[in-house]
């Protein structure tokens, strides 16, 4: 009809994605999000209802990892989420403008939607010489977002570089690199995506999430949405299996490797990493680095290019007691302290999460949040 305002999934049926598609998608942001299946209704019909937010992608010091895991978004693809979900007025790699034209795009949205835009900030900002070592249009990456964060509706730090420096503030980090919430600090709106890189259907979720509640997905201490970043991967491996048997993977290649035994002894930092790698997984839910045979590098943890390496050994800081302990004794077959090691693994585990409850410790849970969880 002439004048009808077309709903999402009107306009995606324009492009030929069906209700069941879209249906599908909305229930597969459920899942990522550790909501109920009944809750797929419920963001179908936000989302549909839901106005275009303008969002702007600032990048910095970065490699474009987390643009390049954007941009392979199938679900839907990233045509349908720059051209429907949300109204992409800036992000440097996809934009058609170039040079002041660019930049123009981003100062009309900070000026005229001014605490009505999602900002999303890759890469890390250089805080050493007045930030000189990252400049775009002759202004430092700390000019940029510190004006483009303190006036965005949420900012959101994608990858391990916009979290806390990452690669280029690891030591001894000659730019002075830092992430946004030392950039910017006293962002009220802060949502945290470490990675190298992010996983993008976390993203898709945490934009869904915020899209369907009027609010942020509910986070732990250091700001990272409990729904990605409250397990430790050790929990949910399909490896775990060998590590309570004592099965190790000892040399690249050999049977155990061949058998898909645990990979700990070869680096794999999956006692120490909180992630849903093990459930979402990577390229629409096709595999993931330790299901590939790869140990995880930890790469969702705090500065886990310092303490994470050398990622090929095992882990160099193991709070608690327990994991290296039980590795080695299973490692060499003393059957006789297996049952001990089960037990003493438990117990472990246990006695961490008494002593460490920081990546569980919820900052700001709303009561919806609480029904939804």
């Amino acid at each position: 009809m002439p004048g009808e305002t077309l709903n999402l999934e009107q306009r995606l049926a324009q492009r030929g994605l069906t209700r069941r598609d879209f249906l599908k998608f909305c229930g597969a942001m459920a899942s990522v999000l550790a909501l109920p299946s009944r809750y797929t209704s419920r963001i179908a019909e936000a989302l549909n209802k839901a106005p275009r937010i303008p969002l702007v992608w600032l990048e910095f010091q970065d490699c474009a990892g987390n643009t390049e895991s954007f941009l392979r978004a199938s679900s839907p693809s990233v045509v349908e989420i720059v051209l429907e979900v949300l109204s992409v007025n800036y992000h440097e790699t996809i934009m058609a403008p170039a040079g002041h034209m660019a930049e123009k795009s981003l100062l009309d949205t900070v000026e005229q939607f001014p605490g009505q835009y999602i900002a999303v900030v890759e890469g890390s900002i250089p805080m050493r010489d007045g930030g000189v070592y990252c400049t775009i249009g002759g202004r430092t990456a700390l000019d940029i977002a510190r004006e483009v964060c303190s006036n965005a509706l949420v900012t959101i730090a994608v990858g391990a570089c916009a979290w806390d420096g990452g690669w280029p503030g690891a030591n001894p980090n000659p730019t002075g690199a830092v992430g946004v919430q030392d950039a910017v600090p006293n962002l009220k709106s802060l949502i945290n995506m470490p990675g190298c890189p992010m996983n993008v259907a976390n993203l898709t979720a945490t934009i869904v999430h915020f899209l369907t509640f009027d609010s942020l997905p509910a986070t732990d201490s250091m700001r990272r949405p409990l729904f990605a970043y409250g397990h430790i991967i050790h929990n949910y491996c399909y490896r775990r299996g060998h590590f309570d048997a004592g099965r190790f993977v000892e040399e690249w290649g050999d049977e155990g490797h061949r058998k898909g035994w645990c990979l700990y002894k070869m680096g794999c930092k999956g006692p120490e990493t909180y992630s849903n790698c093990p459930t979402v997984q990577w390229n629409d839910g096709t595999s993931w680095p330790v299901a590939a045979g790869h140990g995880c590098l930890g790469c969702y943890s705090p500065r886990f290019w310092d303490n994470m390496t050398p990622f090929y050994e095992r882990l160099p800081h193991v709070s608690g007691f327990g994991v290296e302990t039980t590795a080695d004794r299973l490692g060499i077959g003393i059957v006789a302290g297996v049952s001990t090691a089960f037990a003493a693994h438990g117990v472990a585990s246990w006695a961490r999460a008494r002593r460490k409850p920081l990546d569980d410790t919820v900052v700001e849970v709303s009561p919806e949040d609480e029904e939804n969880t």
